[in-house]
């Protein structure tokens, strides 16, 4: 199991491990553990962090395969050298830290691209007092700080970013509230001869219910009704909709942008499959958009679980995987057409 997270995160000082280490709950979105984590040094000087990408530790057979695997991936975008972290194992007295086999096919898989491993990293946990070395001098260890008095966790306080204790947490978000209304609007929906609305008024009736919606979640009216879940997950599936409700991802992090996310995410706890995928694309987008790859990737493996030809969630995938920055998708949104936001009075109010 893989998460990469683009670039866009806060930033990091990739000098001071102990720091860094501290950081990466901040960095992920959660709190790793059996992990992997590598992180990119951006040009010109690497001090900037690029890509982030963690998986989980792999059995020593797998090691060699899973290096070859993510090596690539760094090498879509410009990095000048990757730092590795690897979180989890006891290291006995006297000897090196844990999966330093791991670290040195890791070193190799990257050294066929043409990337450096600038460093190598290993903490037994993220948490406070927890002990942490280097596979390279000696006097480089120690134990972690507090990871919320990083500076990244500064930033992520103030952003009002929510860090998870585990990757188990935050793909809890994504489960049905009630899985017995979702089981009644699949049966509805299978039922469903054609659209809610008459042909001549279907893009504005759906816009309608789509605008309705964000009404009743500003009200604080708690989640749909089975008659209003349907009606929405029809909506979602009219092109001109969903091309619309991609622009409300920028700008990222804006008022509208977190605003619709939060409309997606109940949707997507909300309808059944292949319905939901709808949704869970929305919401990969807009958590892609705002630099959360790790919960964009696990709601993009939700569209493709409930629709597994959705395209739209195939090529977010796809891009995330290679690890391309959020900028390089901006143009998604603008090319769905903000014209359409304002003629169907879709985009939520600030």
């Amino acid at each position: 199991m893989t998460t990469s997270t683009p670039t866009g995160r806060p930033p990091v000082s990739l000098d001071d491990p102990a720091q860094l280490l501290a950081a990466l709950p901040y960095l992920l979105g959660f709190r790793p553990g059996a992990s992997v984590v590598l992180l990119g040094h951006c040009p010109p000087g690497g001090k900037r962090i690029g890509l982030v990408m963690r998986a989980d530790l792999p059995p020593g057979a797998e090691r060699a395969r899973q290096a070859r695997a993510l090596a690539p991936r760094f090498t879509v975008a410009e990095h000048i050298g990757v730092t590795l972290a690897i979180i989890g194992g006891e290291r006995r007295p006297g000897a090196p830290p844990p999966h330093a086999g791991f670290i040195t096919e890791l070193a190799d898989a990257f050294a066929e691209h043409g990337i450096p491993v600038l460093h190598a990293l290993w903490a037994a946990d993220i948490a406070t007092g927890a002990p942490w070395a280097c596979y390279s001098g000696e006097d480089c260890h120690g134990e972690l700080p507090d990871p919320r008095s990083t500076v990244v966790a500064a930033a992520a306080t103030e952003s009002g970013t929510v860090v998870f204790g585990s990757r188990e947490e935050m793909l809890a978000q994504l489960a049905p509230r009630s899985p017995e209304a979702v089981a009644r609007r699949s049966g509805e929906l299978s039922r469903l001869s054609e659209p809610p609305w008459p042909e001549s008024t279907r893009v504005a009736d759906a816009a309608a219910e789509v605008r309705a919606a964000f009404d009743r979640q500003r009200r604080g009216e708690g989640p749909p009704t089975d008659a209003e879940a349907v009606r929405l997950a029809c909506a979602l599936t009219i092109t001109e909709i969903r091309d619309v409700c991609l622009t409300m991802a920028v700008p990222p992090r804006g008022p509208a942008a977190r605003e619709a996310e939060r409309l997606w995410l109940t949707l997507v706890r909300e309808l059944p499959a292949p319905e939901r995928a709808e949704a869970a694309a929305l919401l990969g987008y807009t958590a892609f958009m705002r630099g959360d790859g790790a919960f964009a990737g696990m709601a993009l493996d939700n569209a493709l679980e409930a629709a597994p030809d959705h395209l739209l969630a195939g090529l977010l995938t796809r891009v995330l995987d290679h690890g391309t920055p959020p900028e390089f998708l901006l143009g998604l949104a603008v090319a769905a057409g903000s014209e359409g936001v304002t003629g169907f009075g879709l985009e939520p109010s600030p």
